[in-house]
């Protein structure tokens, strides 16, 4: 299997590391998520003028020609500037539906949205809900030719910086059947819908979204309408993928960090680098981090298996990835010490992230569930 990145793939991950190292720098970044807006408009128009919103989708539909793969080398470099704007929400989440959509969907939203112009956000989340794509009680109710949306969808990350979401709402059946699931594209100024923003402890902005019998087309359906839950699960699969890049960037940042740190720090005239407790640990760091990588490549080069294959890459590179943030984001906050947790200092803000990471599209323990019912049921088929 070849691991090595194309010479495009190479140029993409070179000019955004610089980009990030002369115009997102930590100082910068406060200032960005302590403003009104809470992100850059004119960065986002600089992605867009280096390829990097189109970079993962096909030449035939408007893209750079690339696919998973430089969505993970974006999400890396993403993760080692702690970059708050929307390139899993807009371009991997929004993009994943809208290039699996109708060839009127795609000419009218997917080439703004690569253009920078037009912003996505994944209304899928709702209170009651948990970690399961299919627990449902927004509904869509037939309206003649189109639907009427009403619900709640909570933490909708990046829907204070949208012009559209992507919904997913109940068609048919109960609450957690998974038949009957549609998948809508909502004007985030149609009538009916209200938000409430708020910021997140990792720096984001995320809404609160209702939406009160919201008229849409039925060009606003994405894909099956009564059998949506499958795109839902692969759509989801690529963004764990592309969540995990962002976490590996992250975590290679906190361990380089933490070694230069107790390179310097001293306690009775030594630095703490030297103690050998503290050498192992920052070896254990680096080893998760690592691991993470190889777990990460693992479950983006098998997106395109079958379902349960691509089911349990992305579930088992979840699970590693979670417990490792975990590991690397705490002894680094513990060798920092008490300042590590200080907001003037950047180790925080990583380990704030590489938390919240855990937590999005399933934790370490759903996760683990997933695998081991997956498993199960290959055990099964195989015994019959």
């Amino acid at each position: 299997m070849d691991f090595n990145f194309t010479e495009e793939q190479t140029m993409i991950r070179d000019s955004l590391a610089r980009l990030i190292k002369d115009q997102y720098d930590f100082d910068t970044r406060r200032k960005v998520v302590a403003s009104k807006e809470g992100w850059r408009p004119k960065m986002w128009a600089q992605f867009a003028e280096l390829g990097l919103l189109a970079a993962p989708f096909s030449e035939a539909d408007g893209g750079l020609g690339g696919g998973p793969i430089d969505a993970m080398v974006v999400m890396e470099e993403f993760g080692k500037g702690l970059v708050v704007e929307p390139f899993l929400q807009s371009v991997v989440v929004g993009g994943g539906f809208l290039k699996r959509g109708t060839d009127g969907q795609k000419a009218e939203h997917l080439a703004p949205m690569m253009a920078g112009e037009r912003v996505f956000a994944f209304a899928y989340a709702e209170p009651k809900g948990r970690y399961n794509l299919a627990d449902l009680e927004t509904t869509a109710t037939k309206d003649g030719a189109g639907w009427k949306i009403s619900g709640h969808k909570a933490v909708v990350v990046g829907a204070p910086w949208a012009s559209h979401l992507i919904v997913t709402a109940r068609t048919a059946g109960g609450r957690r059947d998974t038949k009957g699931i549609g998948v809508f594209i909502v004007a985030k100024d149609a009538k009916g819908v209200t938000t409430r923003d708020y910021p997140t402890v990792d720096g984001r902005r995320a809404s609160e979204v209702h939406f009160d019998n919201v008229s849409v087309g039925a060009d606003a359906v994405i894909g099956d309408v009564a059998n949506g839950l499958p795109l839902i699960e692969r759509v989801t699969d690529e963004a764990i993928a592309a969540l995990c890049a962002e976490a590996c960037g992250a975590m290679k940042v906190a361990q380089t960090m933490t070694v230069e740190y107790s390179r310097q720090r001293k306690q009775f005239g030594t630095p703490i680098g030297k103690f050998q407790v503290l050498q192992h640990k920052m070896v254990d760091m680096f080893m998760e981090a690592e691991q993470s990588v190889s777990m990460t490549y693992m479950a983006t080069l098998k997106l395109d298996e079958d379902d349960v294959t691509r089911k349990k890459a992305a579930s088992a590179a979840k699970v590693r990835i979670g417990q490792a943030g975990r590991f690397v984001g705490q002894n680094a906050i513990q060798i920092h010490g008490g300042m590590g947790m200080t907001d003037e200092l950047a180790i925080g803000h990583y380990f704030k992230r590489l938390t919240i990471i855990d937590s999005e599209f399933g934790n370490v323990d759903h996760h683990l569930k997933r695998y081991t019912d997956l498993s199960a049921a290959d055990l099964a088929v195989a015994a019959e």
